[in-house]
């Protein structure tokens, strides 16, 4: 493993710097529907860049392939990078849902080109991760990820499937395993920078896990940032140092409580508290033991099993996007009054309709493995050692302390060395300053994470959203609208200590309504479409559902209940992806 922060970094600098800017190399033309799902016009070009970074000299290359929506207004001011999360999350299938690439560039000001591309080891990249040659592993592996309070001896059998994780791995991946670093995918976006040919300085957004891969790429490359929006803040000290990110889950439990407050300030809007006088503390105790209660004594439905990991599922999504909650609160409303042909017909109605590709089911938690464990620096050399870390995760959310302990543990006993890693810190002093967003209840990425990484880098700025849910697209805002468009259009920060206003909780406002009241309407309304939801946002495995739901992002059937329109497209999962990518 070889570190760039001395002479070799000197080179690619000199080399950087000889770029001519002005002239783009890429070829923009028409995308594979296939690869490239869009609601809204895209074109699509691909790039060639250095498969390994520490072999200069090697004539090796990767293929990336990138998508662009153009800019409505011309002409345009320059190219916006994306990265939604994970690590894992692909850009490709993501950022042209209508719902999305609406927000998007009304939150940009509508006057940059947004381009997004699958990132090293994400199963739409030339080099994806798949440690499984059968289906049988791949299937075994998948149904084993679950919440590690599902049963009393899931620890220890999380414990023994991530040394099997680590070790399928590096006997598949033990070359490719070793360039999926965070540090590669920066230099990766490097390399599109130059070859769009513009002013030779990157713009990005980044959500959740993206946050760290834009944190690492503005160490890497201070002098070569011109705009860059870190929202949803991961902090990278822990991602790189710590056995597990802690600090994430700060305000999950105050966040998952919040559902239930505002639930009783709105009880015509929540079924939950509908026609009853129950406070939103009994609220939510009722709703901790059915946790308890289904976890010894699972319900039988028609199609699938409501038990501690499918209930826990559901609750953690509340925790990506508050707009979910009137839905969720209407399951648990028919699950607490026994109306279990509602229950099952609102999980029925994601169920996919074709046949799952458990390959590629199974992938994105083996890629989310890959990538961050390879990024970590910590190990553990037996369960002994990892415990404190457990105990610490629980100790810090209830809600969600058990959700990733797979993850963790594969980290622990992670045996692929990256090729190049960044060990260099993040006190960053960049060319132009970056602006970092928080939610007030991010249960996924908290608050005094954007603080604490906002701190050390040098002249930034944070916008503080008073909302609840995962990265300001969870908080439909005027104010970031504005706020956010202002900096990517001249650099203009929000004035200390900011904080936007977000649309009432329960209340029905989306980001259409709120794109409406900002620009007028310009545009044709962005629809909900319940078959095609963004997974981008978390930095969880994958779902705790799959064995009764499959694929949540297939085509899914349409029934008459609230649930289903209820559910946001513009933030991290569906309910059957709940436990998605960062």
């Amino acid at each position: 493993m070889i570190s760039f922060r001395g002479a070799l970094q000197l080179s690619f600098i000199t080399l950087s710097l000889a770029q001519p800017h002005g002239t783009s190399t890429l070829q923009w033309g028409p995308c594979n529907k296939t690869e490239v799902p869009s609601d809204v016009p895209v074109d699509c070009s691909v790039l060639m860049v250095p498969l390994d970074y520490t072999e200069p000299d090697s004539d090796e290359k990767l293929q990336l392939d990138l998508v662009r929506i153009p800019a409505p207004v011309k002409p345009s001011k320059g190219s916006i990078l994306f990265d939604f999360g994970g690590p894992g999350g692909t850009g490709r299938d993501e950022i042209g849902i209508k719902t999305l690439a609406d927000e998007l560039l009304a939150l940009t000001g509508r006057q940059f080109d947004l381009i997004a591309f699958d990132p090293r080891g994400t199963h739409g990249s030339k080099i994806p991760i798949q440690c499984f040659d059968n289906e049988y592993d791949a299937w075994s592996f998948y149904l084993d990820v679950i919440p590690a309070n599902s049963s009393d001896v899931e620890l220890g059998k999380q414990w023994a499937h991530a040394s099997m994780l680590a070790n399928a791995c590096l006997k598949t991946h033990n070359k490719t395993g070793s360039l999926i670093s965070s540090a590669f995918v920066a230099r990766d976006m490097m390399q599109i920078v130059d070859a769009l040919g513009e002013d030779g300085m990157l713009r990005y957004w980044g959500f959740s896990y993206g946050t760290t891969l834009g944190a690492t790429t503005a160490a890497m490359f201070p002098y070569r940032i011109g705009r860059m929006v870190l929202d949803g803040v991961q902090n990278p000290h822990e991602y790189y140092h710590a056995q597990a990110d802690f600090e994430e889950f700060t305000d999950a439990d105050a966040e998952f409580s919040a559902m239930f407050t505002s639930c009783v300030e709105a009880r015509e809007n929540c079924a939950l508290a509908k026609g009853s006088n129950k406070t939103a503390a009994e609220l939510e105790q009722a709703v901790w033991d059915l946790l308890d209660a289904v976890k010894y004594n699972p319900i039988p439905l028609r199609s699938f099993i409501l038990d501690y990991t499918s209930v826990k599922s559901l609750l953690v999504q509340g925790l990506y996007d508050s707009s979910s909650w009137p839905g969720i609160t209407s399951i648990l409303n028919a699950i607490m009054t026994e109306q279990y042909d509602v229950v099952n017909n609102a999980f029925e109605a994601l169920m996919p309709t074709t046949s799952i590709d458990i390959f590629k089911q199974s992938q994105q938690p083996q890629v989310l493995a890959s990538i961050h464990c390879s990024d970590n620096m910590v190990r553990s050399k037996t369960f002994d050692d990892f415990v404190p870390a457990i105990q610490r995760l629980y100790n810090t959310s209830r809600i969600i302390g058990d959700g990733l302990i797979f993850l963790y543990s594969a980290c622990a006993q992670w045996k692929i060395e990256p090729k190049e890693r960044y060990t260099g810190d993040f006190n960053v002093k960049t060319k132009n300053p970056v602006l970092f967003i928080g939610n007030t209840f991010d249960g996924l990425t908290s608050l005094v994470s954007a603080k604490n990484v906002s701190s050390t880098f040098e002249g930034s700025a944070l916008l503080t959203v008073d909302g609840y849910g995962h990265a300001s697209l969870a908080a439909p805002s005027a104010c970031t609208i504005r706020t956010t468009s202002a900096y990517w259009a001249n650099g203009t920060l929000p004035s200390e200590g900011k904080v936007c206003d977000s649309a009432p909780l329960y209340s029905g406002i989306t980001w259409e309504d709120i794109i409406q009241e900002v620009y007028g309407n310009t545009t044709a309304p962005a629809k909900r479409q319940a078959h095609r939801v963004p997974k981008f946002g978390g930095p969880l495995a994958p779902s705790f559902i799959p064995r009764y739901l499959g694929n949540g992002t297939s085509q899914m059937r349409h029934v008459d209940i609230v649930i289903i329109d209820s559910l946001s497209p513009i933030q991290s999962i569906s309910l059957l992806v709940i436990f998605g990518i960062s």
